[in-house]
């Protein structure tokens, strides 16, 4: 059985995606959050799954996007980090908001660079 690697990309993608969907609305029940502020988390953890969704119908967009979004968010977040959150926790959490779709984008970019070689 052969694992297909852009599959696995872009399952990555959407499992990044929904994490953190779950983290922001669980976050925002836990520490009662106001609702607008808890609709604009929501809404951010929207457009993450869109973006994750994205390369299963277009795969090089998609994985621009998820580039694209894995270097906004880990630079909005280095900017805007929580200062009472300690180093270790600052490094972790940036790399589990950015790091899953700058590897999910470049895998499927490599993915589909490798498969038009093959094909020629």
């Amino acid at each position: 059985m052969e694992i297909r690697v852009d599959f696995s990309a872009r399952i990555l993608a959407l499992l990044w995606a929904l994490f953190w969907m779950f983290f922001f609305v669980a976050e925002s029940i836990a520490w009662q959050t106001p609702f607008r502020m808890a609709l604009l988390w929501a809404g951010l953890g929207v457009v993450f799954i869109v973006v994750a969704l994205v390369p299963f119908r277009w795969a090089a967009t998609g994985a621009f996007l998820l580039i694209l979004a894995g270097l906004v968010v880990g630079a909005a977040y280095g900017i805007w980090s929580p200062p009472q959150l300690n180093r270790t926790g600052r490094m972790i959490t940036f790399l589990t908001l950015s790091l899953p779709p700058i590897a999910s984008g470049a895998l499927l970019l490599l993915h589909g660079r490798s498969a038009k070689r093959s094909s020629v």
